[in-house]
Parts: structure tokens; sequence; C-alpha cells
């Protein structure tokens, strides 16, 4: 991608870093060359981000123009409400607490250069802050009241930096735009930058490593320069044009920050956050199945007032369901009411909702891959050897841990299976999904939904290979371009703002 850093006065600019066109704030907003380019990154660098002056307008026609900017308006606004600030504080309290404590004073100001300061003791401090804020330059002012507050942090310019400072500074400023998520070599084989969130220390991940090197060879074949990041790199989110999440998800995971900030900074994310949200509260599943009149095993809400209803509504055996269960982890089979009302006891301590459903046994489960609201592969998941679940997480054979499985050619697939899956992925959203079923006297049952299904090598690709990888990604460069279309539209309809602001 190009890079542009903008300042309100190039003659200002005092550091020397490669690969990157320095320009005026008053060329970037009016010559109609910028608002034509594609594949751009901007870096916001101008003294005053202050509403409708030069640098919120750079920010604000940068995304416009589909180009990637830092800091983006989210961010700039963020400078200004007291509120975030102090949530911010309570955030990272400790950090705060821990990094300033030698300090005999009641005031301090902090100086944040690219992520980083002068004095590496504040470097932890700098990287959070910058990681929470996201902008190159920036200046924490800091208070004490019994603890260390925030008081204020805002943006500073270049001219702002004292002269003791610029040296380092410098170095800073080259380990900032030097790195390879800002310049690659292929920087012309690739159009948009992907990240991947990965768990190196996931026990049972979404894609195991051989599936996500054939997901990487497919994001390069669509376009994207690849970086796999962890949850540490969440600071780093808005560097990159998508993010593709296989790190198994929650609402209450660092996996929902992750993909909740990449829609915020309008970045192209799977899964997106509401998906997430609703595939991964088995409660809120049920419901909107309910609502939605979906085909499913008999199936109640279990709480503190019906618990003694259960058995002569649902009958045993039956299954109960914690609400974030995935992975057949969660998820208990019960023979009689001793046993119900002892694993209800222990569910409850986790959350006064459960599901309680009917034992619906087959020999195996419908696995339908459902993305942009189009089935891209099926599969059957058979149980686990002695037992009713495909996983049998208590086998001591660990060969005997998971069933078989096998791929099946979508047009070979029951018809009333495809249509089950289609209909309840539509009230879920448009996202990747994995819908489980059974088929129960000829007829669809669906079990659940997965926002995160599982993609492995040598399972989900058995009938599909590299074209499975491909479609994915050629969803995510959609879904980019799509948002940067809208965003030329919409630019296109208030062309004349460059000349008003000027």
């Amino acid at each position: 991608m190009k890079k542009i850093i903008v300042v309100n006065n190039p003659k200002n600019w005092k550091f020397h870093v490669s690969e990157v066109n320095i320009v005026s704030a008053k060329d970037y907003l009016t010559n109609t060359d910028y608002t034509k380019m594609r594949n751009v990154r901007v870096f916001n660098l101008c003294k005053d981000y202050s509403y409708q002056s030069k640098g919120y307008y750079v920010s604000l026609l940068a995304e416009a123009r589909g180009h990637k900017v830092i800091p983006n308006v989210k961010s700039i606004r963020d400078f200004k409400a007291p509120a975030v600030v102090k949530n911010i504080t309570d955030e990272i309290d400790d950090l705060i607490q821990r990094s300033l404590k030698k300090l005999t004073s009641t005031e301090f100001t902090l100086s944040i250069y690219f992520g980083q300061n002068v004095s590496p003791h504040y470097l932890e401090l700098s990287q959070e802050l910058y990681r929470l804020f996201q902008a190159p330059l920036l200046r924490a002012h800091f208070v004490f009241k019994q603890k260390w507050f925030i008081q204020s942090i805002r943006p500073i310019c270049v001219n702002e930096i004292p002269e003791s400072h610029l040296e380092m500074v410098d170095e800073f400023a080259k380990d900032y735009f030097d790195k390879n998520r800002f310049a690659s070599p292929h920087n012309d084989e690739y159009l948009y930058d992907l990240a991947i969130l990965v768990n190196p220390e996931e026990k049972e991940p979404p894609s195991n490593a051989k599936a996500i090197q054939k997901f990487i060879s497919a994001a390069e074949k669509t376009g994207f320069r690849v970086e796999l990041i962890t949850k540490k790199d969440y600071h780093r989110v808005g560097e990159f044009d998508a993010l593709f999440i296989r790190e198994t998800t929650n609402v209450n995971h660092h996996t929902y920050a992750f993909a909740r900030r990449a829609q915020s900074e309008g970045i192209a994310v799977i899964d997106d956050p509401d998906s997430i949200l609703r595939c991964s509260n088995k409660v809120y599943l049920q419901e909107l199945m309910t609502v939605g009149k979906i085909p499913a095993p008999h199936t109640i809400i279990a709480h503190s007032e019906n618990r003694h209803e259960l058995s002569k509504e649902i009958g045993f055996p039956m299954i109960l369901k914690a609400p974030d269960s995935s992975f057949s982890m969660g998820v208990v089979k019960v023979k009689d009411e001793k046993e119900l009302q002892e694993q209800l006891d222990k569910m409850f301590e986790g959350s006064d909702l459960i599901i309680a459903q009917e034992f619906t046994p087959t020999d195996f489960d419908w696995r339908i891959g459902i993305l942009d609201g189009r089935p891209f592969y099926a599969c059957r998941y058979y149980m686990a050897k002695d037992h009713w679940q495909i996983y049998n997480w208590n086998s001591k054979n660990k060969d005997d841990v998971c069933g078989l499985y096998d791929c099946v050619p979508l047009d070979e697939v029951p018809h009333g299976i495809i249509k089950a899956a289609l209909r309840v992925a539509s009230l879920i959203g448009n996202g990747l999904y994995g819908v489980d079923l059974k088929e129960v006297n000829g007829k669809p049952m669906v079990i659940e939904v997965n926002d995160n299904p599982s993609i492995d090598d040598g399972v989900e690709d058995q009938l599909g290979g590299e074209k499975l990888y491909l479609t994915v990604m050629h969803s995510l460069r959609h879904r980019i371009e799509e948002r940067m279309n809208s965003a030329q539209q919409r630019l296109l309809q208030h062309h004349g703002i460059d000349s008003y602001i000027i």
C-alpha cells in the first residue's frame, strides 16, 4: 500500500523514514489525485485534530476515500470525551499505578512517540496508551489524588517535541514506519493487508496449522499480504484492511474485543461481533430459533423456577448445555431426576439460564458451512466410539476422542438439511457459519449455529480443497471493496466539502 504522512507544513518534518510521501494537509484535502487513489495508508500528524480543523478533515476524508488512516475519526473523538479517558484509566489502572509509583510529584506528563518513550521505564505504559488511542504522537497528563489518574491525553505535532528528544524520536519513527506491517518488499504484489488472529497455545483451534497455511496461500493469491497475529496485537488492528479470526470465539473474550474494534474502524472482519454475540450464547440462539420457527429438538430454557418441571416436559435421557459450551464441552447427558438436579446445581453456578434439550440420538451430525448466505461445504461428523457425542473428552485412548468424518457434495445433501441451515443462518447474519443439524425420521433438526466453524486440513476441505480457502478470502476482499466503493459514493455526493474547509 502507498504510505502518506500528512502534516500541516512538510518543511517542519524532521525525521528520516523511507518509502513514505510527506504531504501537506491542504494538498491532501484539495488535490483530487488523492481522492482517486486506492490502497493508501495515511498517517495523520497534523497539529490540530479539533472538530472541523484540517487535521480532523484529513482523517474524515481519508475514511470516506477508503484510505486506512491513523488516527481515525473515532480515536480523535475519544480524545475529547472525558468518559472515554476515565474508562481507559480504569482499564489500565494497575499499569498506571505500577509505572508511576516512584514519582514524588502530584503531576506528570508522558510523551508517547510512535508507541514509545525516551525512558524505557515508561515503555509498557506508552505502548498501552498507543494501543488505546492509536495516534503516532501523543501527550498524556497525569495527576495524583490518592492515586494516579489520566487527566487528559491529546495528540501533538512535530514542533512540540523537545529538541533533546529528536534524535531518539527519529529512531522510533524509522522503526515504526519501516516495520513489515507498513512496508513490504512485495508491496506491488499485494493490494490489502490481512491479519489472521490465532492462538498458538490453543489445544483445539478452529483451524489446524496446515489449514492456516492454506488460508495464507489462498489470501496471497487473492491479493492479501498476510500476517498472523495474537491477542497481544490488539493495538494493531487498525493497521490492517481485514481481520480473520481463527481462534475459538466468545463474547467475554479478547476475540470479541478484536472483532468489535475491527467493526468500529470499518475493517472487514470474519467473525463479526454480532455473529459472535448471537452464536456463542445458546440461550440467545434457542430463543432466536423459537421465534423464527426453526425445526429443532424439543428444548426448554431452564432456570431456578422451572428446574423441577424439566423431567415431565422433556423426559430422560436429557441433554443439558451451558450457554457458552463448544466442542462438546459444557454439554452433559443426564439419565434420571437425581443426576439432573446435581448437574443443574453445578451449571447454575456459572449461569442463571441453562439449555435443557431432548436427547435425539443419530449416527452422525450434519455440518453445513455457510458464507455470505450461501452453502460452500457439507460434512458429516460421526459419534466418537461408544459415545453419544462427536467428541469424547474422557476417552483414555486418544484415537477415540473424536469420531470419523466425511465430506459430501452439496448436491447430494438432503434438500431439507440445506434449506434449514440457510434459514437459521439468515437469522444470524451474512458471516461464516457452521450449522449443525440432525436428520430424524427424514426431517431436519437444527442443533446449533457456530460462528467460528472448524475448517481443518484433511477434514472440511476433503472435497473443496483450495477452493474452500479461496472462497473465504474472496469474501473478505469483496467486503473491503464494497466498503471502499460505498465510501467513494458518499464522497462524490459531498464533493464540495474540500473547497469549504480550506
